[in-house]
Formats: C-alpha cells, structure tokens, sequence
C-alpha cells in the first residue's frame, strides 16, 4: 500500500508565474473534501482493496479462536479489548462486544480507516473492527468523535438527538456513499441496564455497503459507537435472521 502525505504551511503560497498568493485554508479545504471521499469509499470498497488478513491466525474462521456464546453456543463472542485497536488503547473508545457465527473472520483495517494515525484526537469517525462471510453478509464497528456530534462533553446519546437526526449524521457511515432519510424503514430505541442504543433497520438500493443494513448506535465517554450489519439480496434472504442476531448483542 502506498501512503501519501501533503503538508500544507500556515503562510501563503505564491505561484511561481505570478505574485499572487494563494492562502493555505484554501489548500486545506480542497485536501480534506478528498479525504473524506475517499474515507467513505473505503468503508465499503476496502474488502477489494486492502482487507488482507493481519496474520494467519486472523485468516482462520474465528470459531477456532473465540469461545462460545454463553447464551446461545451456536455463536462464538468477540469481546474488544485495548489490544485490539488504536482507540481502546487510547481510552478513545469504551470495550464492547457482539456474538457472529463461527465461519466468520475478521479482516484487516487499512491504516487510513482505522483511526491509528490520528489517535486520540481523531476529527473523522473510523472504523474499529470488521468481519465477514461472504455467504451471510459483513460487520463493522464505526466510532465517531462525540464532539463531533455535540459540544457537551461525556454527552448521552439522548443529548445528540432522535434517532432519526443520529442516522442523519452518521448514515453515510452505514452505506458507505451516501444517507437517504427514505432508505429508514424503522428507527426505534433499546435500553441495556443505564445504556440507551438506537436501532436502525434500512433497504439501501444504491449503497457501497449492501442492499440492506442494520445499525445499532449508542454514546459513551469520547465516543458514539456504530454497529453496523450489512448484506446484499442473496445474504439477507438466507441470514436476516442470524443477521439480526448479530446485531441485539451488540453492547459496549
């Protein structure tokens, strides 16, 4: 993977045909835009381009690596801990966890989605963790900054809003290109002892992710923390069960 950086001066740039300068905000704007584009892109695109497995341990179904589901042994559990990503290690991100079916694996995260190299003060949600099969669909866990989100610290996620103006924000993040507040079919809200989470079911005919997703949001410390369930046609008519399943145990 080739990595490029741009480092932009805080004086102006003048133009070596002429004497006028160019201010750096202005380089500033038109190198993010691009950035966040391509974010985006990635959050789909990247089983394509850069999901190559972290080792061979990590290429492996995770049913021979993470133990059984207490509460249903036909799903093993993953519970995220700080060695696992930039953010938990950073304090950035609570620990949470969620059941998948033991033929899942987990894919590798390119270093441009997964917030390591902007730890602890990233501005841009990233991507925490991703598996997948390809018969049954994929998972992901997005985090977005709170303050990205609201200015009132440690907020709750009833503090940001409804949850129909929390998939606003963030439903990019679910589809990978863009939200259409017509692709909602329900929205509704789930409290797990003094956590309140926002569910989401939504058809995304025109979405990078898959043609259906499911999504699961709820804020904790720095955070708003996104599960995020998709498939396409085929997956969701054989796995929107096992689909669903994956997504009420969600829990940070």
């Amino acid at each position: 993977m080739v990595t490029a950086s741009v480092t932009v001066s805080s004086s102006p740039i003048r133009s070596a045909s002429t004497s006028n300068s160019i201010p750096a905000t202005h380089l500033r704007r038109h190198v993010t835009l691009p950035l966040r584009r391509e974010f985006l892109k990635g959050l789909a695109l990247c089983p394509l381009i850069f999901e190559a497995p972290l080792s061979q341990a990590r290429e492996i179904e995770v049913g021979s690596v993470l133990p059984p589901s207490p509460s249903d042994p036909s799903f093993v559990i993953f519970k995220a801990s700080t060695k696992d990503t930039p953010a938990l290690r950073a304090g950035n991100v609570q620990p949470y966890q969620f059941i998948l079916p033991p033929t899942w694996k987990q894919l590798r995260i390119a270093n441009i989605l997964s917030g390591n190299y902007c730890q602890p003060k990233c501005a841009e949600p990233w991507v925490e963790v991703k598996f997948e099969d390809e018969k049954q669909g994929k998972v992901q866990v997005v985090a977005s900054p709170l303050i990205r989100l609201t200015n009132k610290p440690n907020a709750l996620i009833e503090d940001i809003g409804n949850p129909e103006k929390l998939i606003a924000s963030l439903g990019s993040f679910v589809t990978g290109n863009t939200y259409d507040p017509d692709e909602l079919l329900e929205a509704s809200v789930e409290k797990i002892g003094d956590q309140t989470y926002y569910k989401y079911e939504l058809e995304t005919p025109f979405a990078l992710t898959g043609t259906h997703n499911l999504a699961k949001a709820t804020a904790k410390g720095n955070s708003v923390v996104l599960f995020v369930v998709s498939a396409n046609e085929k997956q969701w008519q054989s796995s929107q069960k096992t689909l669903k399943a994956m997504l009420d145990s969600f829990q940070v």
